[in-house]
């Protein structure tokens, strides 16, 4: 703990800076492995992109030298693109497999990922949101967070009860996705299914994650502004257990 500093809690929140985005996910990965041992059946809630990325890294590394049986453990990504391919690169699906379930040894029917591909959409985020309730919800929800302090795809103007639907990306969050489709933004999908605010909510623990100074401003205002439905992320002040996991960067404009 030695690389990180724990401070003040923001209401219910645990924020805590550590030196850098590895040291920040070590920290992740301990409290998801902790959570494993004492709960070989528990639910994560895993999210996509660079920033949880090192925190799947740290897991593999981990459970190398200690090996962890993740067989009977379930995992519920935040999100996926509609109307892409599952089988693209790109897809969230792909994604998980390639970082989640694969090199942690979960069993993949127990990986589940909204159908973006679905003919029916609402019925297909309805029966997702019903299948995180019928397992007694998430344990642990990993979370990044968005340029514009975006959680999940739930956008600002998204309402913090919110469950899962299909949303319209902003025209910032599809230019900042861009690099994932070869630097075209034009590739990259306009809408997707998310969980809702109110779904993420529901997870019994939460940990965000956010490096770098191009996230500063988000956690500012996620942690020190109104909470309201402009930050999204500010939802999660609401919430009994959360830990936020920052670089120095990211917690550059915090009070």
């Amino acid at each position: 703990m030695s690389s990180a500093s724990l401070a003040r809690p923001l209401t219910s929140l645990r924020v805590c800076v550590a030196s850098d985005a590895e040291a920040a996910a070590e920290l992740a990965a301990t409290r998801i492995l902790a959570l494993l041992r004492e709960k070989p059946t528990a639910s994560l809630g895993v999210a996509t992109g660079s920033t949880p990325s090192p925190v799947y890294r740290a897991l593999a590394r981990a459970m190398r030298s200690t090996p962890l049986d993740l067989s009977r453990a379930r995992a519920f990504a935040l999100d996926e693109y509609v109307g892409i391919d599952p089988r693209l690169p790109q897809s969230y699906r792909s994604v998980i497999d390639a970082e989640v379930t694969e090199p942690l040894g979960f069993d993949r029917r127990l990986v589940s990922v909204p159908d973006g591909s679905a003919t029916d959409l609402a019925a297909a985020a309805s029966a997702y949101e019903a299948s995180i309730d019928s397992i007694g919800g998430v344990d642990l929800q990993i979370l990044g967070i968005g340029h514009n302090g975006h959680i999940g795809f739930n956008e600002p103007g998204s309402a913090h009860d919110s469950l899962t639907r299909v949303v319209d990306l902003a025209e910032e969050t599809r230019e900042a996705n861009a690099r994932f489709f070869d630097g075209d933004v034009d590739l990259v999908p306009r809408q997707a299914m998310t969980q809702g605010i109110g779904t993420i909510l529901k997870a019994r623990s939460i940990v965000l994650l956010a490096f770098g100074s191009g996230k500063a401003e988000a956690v500012a205002q996620a942690l020190e502004g109104p909470i309201d439905q402009a930050s999204p992320a500010s939802a999660l002040r609401r919430h009994a257990d959360v830990t936020i996991l920052l670089d120095k960067a990211a917690a550059s404009s915090l009070s």
